[in-house]
């Protein structure tokens, strides 16, 4: 895989977790404008951690990705996580700002996405859906209390 494929499947799997923040943006009546730059600085936050991800990629043994699983599992409960997903969820000034906090509650997943195989498309989707999941499903309604 090379660059040029990888930054677009990095904004096809965080764009749809970007979905409740554009409607409430669209419901809140902002201009078009405004809603296209915000799609766009998302965009451009995920497209630069992609390209990072991308740089420092190298493919892993069975026990590192295990390692990088477990870790990521830590990652899921600690505060700062928790911290990340309330303001991923929460409503912000700039798709900037919004993508940074997606990144922060995101983060143990991409690098469990890039340890289990980067090219697998069953593990895309899984990381795809958990993601979504958690944007999208309230977290008094999963293991994740505010």
């Amino acid at each position: 895989m090379n660059l040029v494929t990888w930054v677009p499947m990095m904004a096809a799997m965080m764009l749809p977790a970007a979905a409740s923040a554009l409607v409430r943006r669209v419901l809140a009546g902002d201009p078009i404008q405004a809603v296209l730059f915000f799609v766009g600085s998302y965009l451009a936050v995920w497209t630069l951690v992609g390209t990072a991800a991308y740089a420092l990629y190298r493919p892993h043994e069975s026990v590192v990705a295990g390692a990088v699983v477990l870790a990521t599992g830590f990652y899921e409960v600690t505060p700062l996580k928790k911290h990340f997903r309330r303001r991923c969820r929460d409503t912000v000034c700039s798709g900037f700002e919004f993508g940074l906090n997606c990144v922060g509650s995101c983060i143990g997943l991409m690098l469990m996405l890039a340890a289990l195989g980067v090219t697998s498309v069953m593990w895309m989707a899984a990381i795809t859906v958990l993601v979504l999941a958690q944007k999208m499903i309230p977290p008094k309604a999963v293991l994740m209390r505010r």
